[in-house]
């Protein structure tokens, strides 16, 4: 066999479309469109407060587990920017990648990667301030094989179709890919409960009650 490779199509989503989404938290994003959540098991590899914030859209590569073929291929379609989202089936026996590839996407403006498998060379890719690393399970041993695999076609990711160029966003809470129709529908309501819970907040520290902050009913007494 030999890696297939799709030639990625012009996304329909404009920078200036993307861009609003920037400053958005995984878990509103997540409240509004739970279906497209990534599954929290694959988690970012830095403590919370240290990880580097994830967001681009995404290059998907599906590989066939200890072939890490399609990745090697991929690395030469990501733009500055880009994520790219590795689907190796969850598998924890060989990684997919590591500090060597990783640092030459880094080196390449990558925003980042999320692997549903195993990375290694974690402390070196953990200790990057400029990119973002998620992954289902960490494993010293390396790929085997560079031969197989698709790039750049729909990819299941943590339960979650991603197609190439969905809107990657990760942060310590963790991931979830919006789909272009997303992008556009939601972010007005991302941003009205970005305002609201900022209105929760400023109420509760004016001394308001729960029960008027959130608009509570008033319980029957017993």
């Amino acid at each position: 066999m030999t890696v297939t490779i799709h030639m990625p199509t012009q996304t329909s989503l404009t920078d200036a479309q993307i861009t609003p989404w920037r400053d958005i938290p995984v878990a509103i994003a997540a409240d509004l469109v739970p279906a497209e959540q990534i599954d929290p098991l694959i988690r970012p590899l830095c403590p919370p407060g240290a990880q580097p914030k994830l967001f681009g859209r995404a290059v998907t590569v599906e590989c066939e587990p200890p072939d890490f073929g399609a990745v090697l291929h991929a690395l030469d379609l990501v733009q500055p920017g880009d994520v790219l989202v590795i689907s190796a089936r969850g598998h924890k026996e060989e990684a997919m990648i590591g500090e060597i590839l990783g640092g030459h996407l880094r080196a390449r403006g990558v925003s980042g990667l999320v692997c549903d498998g195993a990375v290694r060379d974690v402390a070196e890719l953990a200790g990057w301030p400029d990119f973002s690393v998620f992954a289902r399970s960490v494993t010293p041993r390396g790929p085997i094989g560079v031969s197989q695999g698709v790039v750049n076609q729909p990819v299941t990711v943590g339960g979650r179709l991603v197609t190439p160029g969905d809107l990657i966003m990760g942060d310590d809470d963790g991931l979830i890919a919006l789909s272009p129709e997303s992008v556009l529908s939601y972010i007005h309501d991302a941003n009205a409960k970005v305002t609201l819970e900022a209105e929760w907040i400023a109420g509760l520290a004016a001394g308001q009650s729960v029960a008027e902050v959130f608009g509570l009913v008033s319980p029957k007494q017993a």
